[in-house]
């Protein structure tokens, strides 16, 4: 018998690492939209080099991508870098380096990542968001959005960081400090560059429907964030003041339980009542209050938990339904982010404003009554009754009262229905260098004058870095000529958040090349919305919300016909790695720690805890140390089969040993049989053994199972079935290697290979070649199952005990479905195999398996 060569996955890897790409099989005309399949992943930061846990994402795109170019689709995988904003610059700064020459060195760090994954994309289509060819469109569209009133300037209270000198998001603030540096996050007042996002809030928020295609969670979290609610605004009169404080409530049958009145520390009368507090004391009270308050963070104050506080303001305001006069505080936990920044203080029906009055001695007035609210208030009553304490309008239900009541309002000039958004713009200033220039000029007889398009792009100034300061330190930059008079004047020195750029990136690459334009119009609508976009769930809201935002606003500009970018959305979960942590030494990387869980360095226990990969963690795993052990295809099938991909998942080396194990035996199997099958002869299902007959039902519902799971993206159940079927060939060829069927075990051994190509493309497209192909494995059309196998006269069904295989039978077709008859089965069969043991519980799968689960 010959010797079977030795899978070296290196030699393999290295002979068709280029393959692909030099044979332009991802290579796609745009023009030609005959079974056309858009498939994206989102574009990475090349702030570092890629991990494990990055990889996910792009091995799933890649498989994925095979596949259907497989089934005859035309399909556009382009790829691209999110490459400005401030990681990088970040990383930068750590690294000592410009951020452009960081930037680079990255992205063909990555791009060497990509390749040696097996990851093929068009990269002709390659974005770089750092590139003046693609800022100049960015700067484009801002243009675009000024003149039709979607962007402006304004006064706002921001987070800002001191050690990163920028204003931060909200989400970017974590216990009141910035999630990169640590530092003890401030509130500034800024002036800062808006998109009127809330311009489409009801429609951002209806057009979910329209997404079928989308996690039911990600959905959710994007209505909560846009987070529309009906009520009333109500005027309350301050005594003594011109000054009217605006509230919004969406229980207007509660206003007669007014006690107090509450705005938050970054409402606009804060400024007016420090400015008119005749006691100093009291004044630096006030303010001191106001500071700590907003040190926070709006996250923080919007909880449910945080203790509430409050400093009277020595202000009334006057109730317009009763005309009484209630104290105004300002208060913590009532955020300028939703609604007007101001409440009216209800605590006998709001919890929060319960827990404030009992702390500072106010009134707690009842005014709904129900069956479940009567006897003394421990709590606030938060649920719908009949009014009581209410004037004229006792007696109502609450749902009449909220009509009637804002009626009344309204009637007298005091209030009127309205529709709130807890969404709010979109800041887009950055206080940073490495970012798009905002192109507005400041003069100051002129005021604030957009950059002619004709002088676009505004570049960033190719200067030796200067660390965390911005473009207002670089004269050069700045000093400029007014468009208008020509007068000296300024540039604006804000760059963009960098959402601004991914907000976009999917139409440029249909047509990357364009000069004159953003994008082909007509190209775009041909191929938009993108058939299939995969990324992670973090991204939920900014990202995807911006995106949609953008979509939207180009539509009604005239430059798309359509209404969303993504049309299906897969978000895959994240790899998660044990991290070990020192108290004296804190992370340390797995790779130094022994058995005995005890720091290499001072012999301190460890806390050892599961955590996504994070390089300040020491947790990571590289790509090139899977690579040189096991190979790329190791990595690519471990990934993938690890679990359900949209779930988070721990990486374990047993697992990617286990991976590699299997490869080894679909090669040993192949090359087995590869030689002795060069005169197979022809398939003939009807003279086929009842033994043949199992192989071929098999490899046929193998076939249909790994179809239908790559298209639900259940990869971890297709490779799954994938072995299943290696395992019935293996046993076929065992039990009697010198009367193997040639036809039958050639056709199953080729689909087998074609099968697993989009998921280790290398060592399939060298098992093609040693079957005795001379074309790729790419150019094959994706196997089709035969419906007559799978309506086989017999079924086998597995039997398992405590998830174990240890024995299979056949059924007759139409028994394969009785639960029953099949347990009955099960049970004999394993009679003999029960050593003492217990049988608790049996678990059927109808037409499948049967799962016996013992014990002693």
């Amino acid at each position: 018998m010959p010797r079977i060569a030795k899978y070296d996955f290196k030699k393999i890897e290295k002979r068709w690492k280029d393959f692909w790409d030099k044979q332009g099989f991802f290579k796609v005309d745009t023009n030609h939209t005959e079974k056309k399949f858009y498939y994206l992943n989102m574009f990475p930061y090349p702030s570092g080099v890629l991990h494990v846990g990055h990889g996910r994402n792009y091995i799933i795109g890649d498989a994925f991508a095979r596949y259907k170019k497989m089934q005859g689709f035309n399909v556009l995988n382009p790829m691209g870098f999110d490459a400005f904003g401030l990681p990088a610059e970040n990383a930068a700064i750590e690294n000592k380096t410009h951020p452009r020459d960081w930037t680079i060195a990255n992205i063909e760090g990555m791009k060497k990542q990509f390749r040696d994954w097996g990851i093929v994309y068009d990269w002709d289509r390659e974005i770089r968001t750092c590139e003046p060819d693609y800022y100049k469109w960015n700067q484009w569209f801002f243009l675009q959005f000024y003149k039709h009133g979607l962007a402006y300037r304004a006064d706002a209270v921001a987070n800002w960081c001191p050690g990163c000198e920028t204003v931060l998001a909200n989400e970017q603030v974590i216990d009141g400090r910035c999630e990169r540096c640590d530092s003890l996050v401030e509130k500034r007042k800024l002036t800062q560059w808006f998109f009127k996002i809330t311009q489409y809030a009801e429609e951002l928020l209806k057009d979910l429907e329209k997404l079928e295609h989308w996690p039911e969670r990600v959905k959710k979290m994007q209505y909560n964030w846009i987070g529309r609610s009906e009520g009333v605004e109500a005027d309350f009169a301050i005594e003594g003041s011109s000054h009217i404080l605006k509230i919004f409530t969406t229980r207007p049958d509660t206003i007669f339980g007014v006690t107090f009145m509450a705005i938050a520390p970054e409402h606009p009368l804060v400024e007016e009542f420090l400015a008119h507090e005749p006691d100093p004391h009291r004044r630096a009270q006030m303010a001191e209050f106001v500071q700590r308050a907003l040190q926070q963070g709006e996250i923080a104050r919007g909880a449910v938990t945080v203790e509430k506080e409050g400093f009277f303001t020595g202000h009334y305001a006057i109730n317009p339904v009763n005309n009484e006069r209630v104290p105004i505080y300002i208060a913590n936990y009532v955020l300028m982010e939703y609604g007007t920044g101001a409440i009216m203080g209800v605590p006998a029906h709001d919890q929060r404003d319960f827990e404030f009055a009992k702390k500072y001695g106010l009134e707690i007035r009842r005014v709904i009554e129900s069956e479940e609210s009567k006897g003394e208030l421990t709590a606030a009553f938060e649920g719908e009754g009949w009014l009581v304490n209410s004037g004229q309008f006792n007696g109502l239900s609450s749902r009449e009262a909220f009509r009637k009541i804002g009626e009344f309002l309204e009637s007298r000039g005091q209030g009127r229905f309205a529709v709130k958004y807890k969404l709010r713009d979109w800041l887009i200033s950055r206080q940073r260098y490495w970012g798009t220039p905002i192109p507005m000029i400041h003069c100051e007889r002129c005021g604030i004058v957009p950059v002619p398009e004709s002088e676009l792009p505004v570049l960033l100034p190719n200067v030796p870095f200067i660390g965390k300061k911005g473009l207002a330190e670089i004269p050069e930059f700045y000093q400029t000529t007014c468009p208008q008079c020509k007068g000296p004047a300024k540039r604006d020195t804000d760059t963009m958040d960098t959402f601004v750029d991914s907000s976009w990136y999917f139409l440029r690459f249909v047509s990357p090349h364009e000069q004159t334009r953003p994008f082909d119009p007509d190209a775009v609508n041909r191929w938009l919305p993108v058939d299939q976009y995969v990324g992670g769930v973090e991204h939920a809201i900014l990202h995807l919300l911006y995106s949609r935002f953008f979509t939207k606003a180009l539509r009604d500009m005239g430059l798309v016909k359509f209404d969303e970018p993504f049309a299906r959305l897969f978000t895959q979960g994240i790899i998660k790695h044990l991290a070990y942590r020192c108290p004296e030494h804190n992370w340390i990387h797995p790779s130094e720690v022994k058995e005995d869980n005890k720091c290499p360095h001072c012999g301190r226990e460890l806390k050892v805890d599961l955590h996504k990969m994070s390089k300040s963690k020491r947790n990571t795993i590289s790509p090139q140390h899977v690579i040189d052990e096991y190979g790329a295809d190791t990595e690519r099938l471990y990934t993938l089969f690890m679990g359900p991909p949209e779930k988070d998942i721990e990486w374990t080396d047993e697992g990617v040993r286990g991976s590699f194990r299997f490869l080894n035996r679909v090669w040993n199997l192949v090359l087995s049989q590869a030689r002795k099958l060069t005169d197979a002869g022809e398939l003939n299902p009807a003279q086929f053994t009842e033994r043949e007959r199992t192989v071929w039902q098999k490899l046929h519902q193998t076939i249909k199972s790994v179809t239908e799971d790559i298209e639900q993206f259940h990869f971890n159940t297709a490779i799954s079935a994938i072995m299943g079927l290696t395992n019935e060939l293996t046993d076929y060829v065992a039990e009697n290697p010198k009367k193997i069927n040639k036809a039958l075990m050639k056709h199953a051994l080729e689909n087998l290979v074609l099968i697993m190509s989009p998921f280790t493309p290398f060592i399939c497209e060298e098992l093609w070649r040693r079957l005795g192909h001379d074309d790729a494995v790419l150019e094959q059309r994706w196997p089709s199952y035969n419906s007559q196998a799978l309506q086989a006269a017999e079924r086998e069904i597995v039997v398992q005990i405590n998830g174990k295989v240890r024995a299979r039978f056949t059924v007759p077709a139409e028994l394969s479905e009785d639960r029953a008859e099949l347990e009955k089965r099960a049970l004999a069969q394993i009679q003999g195999r029960l050593d003492g043991e217990q049988v608790v519980k049996v678990i059927v799968v109808p037409g499948r398996l049967v799962n016996i689960v013992v014990k002693k």
